[in-house]
């Protein structure tokens, strides 16, 4: 058998193998949304193509929080959200683009569309809600988790925090990761990166990488970025821990070069990869109910938790950073 037969034959297998049960933050087949949700419009700056999104901006007399919640990777604009409970309670202006939907064509997976889109809808939101400029934060999971990861690195927008769940880097190493496991992803980045399904092109998947991405360290000189994996991603999931832990590396390498303290050793990454647990440095910490294996840190600006759990977001805990911040605000208001 040839190189490409093979290739194909495992791309094959992966639509096969991977499908699986969504779980309640990666439910692309639910598209129930509360009554107090509504979808609009908003052209592109870069083709003028209206993007949908949902939106949430509250009645309010004085500037609220923003919340810019980005889809998974198969998802789009009408996939359920289970972060809205939490915006309901703390009545918060929201939205919820598409930017150009799943990520299996070459106008998404990191493309320059897809990052007008996501400044579009701030933008929009801004526009159009009574929000908090200093409070504005974006969250996502998975492949929302790597439109977080770009939005921090392309976004002209001042934001405040960042949450990247198991969120994807290096869409070169990922396109193998996942031709390796079985998982359709790797079709979708061929199709992305090259139109077809069997191929890559490797220089394209770079340009759309965080990874190879410079890190804008004055432009987030007043903004956190947090980066949450579960330990046993990679085996029950599909995105293994190097992707979020080698990107944290990166960042902190950027930020703060002279302080290899804040990087995660070579040791501890190979380690947590093989084995699943880090023993001999026990946290007894817990981020909600799970064990947190393992935690570093850079300048108060960039955070890595390393937690019991696979390939998910904690739902409980996707606002934490939100949350703190908007009370830490508050505080020093009072």
């Amino acid at each position: 058998m040839n190189r490409q037969l093979f290739i194909v034959s495992l791309i094959l297998m992966a639509e096969i193998i991977s499908a699986q049960t969504n779980s309640e933050w990666d439910d692309t087949n639910n598209k129930s949304w509360p009554v107090e949700f509504e979808v609009v419009d908003i052209p592109s700056s870069l083709d003028g193509t209206n993007q949908k999104t949902y939106v949430y901006f509250p009645a309010s007399d004085n500037p609220k929080p923003l919340i810019v919640s980005l889809h998974t990777w198969s998802g789009n604009y009408t996939q359920k959200d289970p972060l809205v409970k939490q915006i309901l309670e703390n009545q918060w202006n929201y939205i919820h683009p598409d930017f150009r939907g799943a990520n299996n064509n070459p106008k998404a997976c990191g493309s320059e569309f897809v990052l007008a889109d996501i400044d579009d809808a701030i933008s929009f939101a801004i526009e159009n809600g009574n929000v908090d400029l200093e409070q504005i934060h974006v969250v996502g999971a998975s492949g929302g988790g790597f439109a977080t990861m770009l939005a921090y690195m392309k976004s002209a927008h001042d934001i405040k925090t960042f949450s990247s769940w198991v969120g994807i880097s290096d869409l070169v190493k990922w396109y193998y990761e996942s031709l390796g496991r079985g998982n359709k992803y790797a079709r979708h980045i061929a199709l992305a990166t090259t139109g077809d399904t069997i191929t890559i092109d490797e220089k394209e998947a770079k340009k759309r990488s965080p990874f190879f991405m410079d890190t804008p360290v004055q432009k987030r000189q007043n903004s956190k970025f947090y980066l949450y994996c579960g330990i046993h991603d990679g085996y029950t999931g599909s995105v293994p821990i190097t992707q979020t832990i080698d990107f944290y590396n990166k960042l902190a390498t950027d930020v703060q070069p002279e302080n290899e303290k804040s990087l995660v050793p070579q040791k501890v990454r190979e380690t947590m990869l093989r084995q699943r647990n880090l023993p001999g440095l026990e946290l007894h910490e817990k981020l909600g109910d799970r064990k947190i294996w393992y935690k570093n840190s850079c300048r108060d600006k960039i955070f890595l938790t390393v937690f019991e759990g696979g390939h998910e977001m904690v739902v409980e805990e996707g606002l934490h950073a939100a949350i703190e911040s908007t009370m830490n605000a508050k505080k020093m208001r009072d």
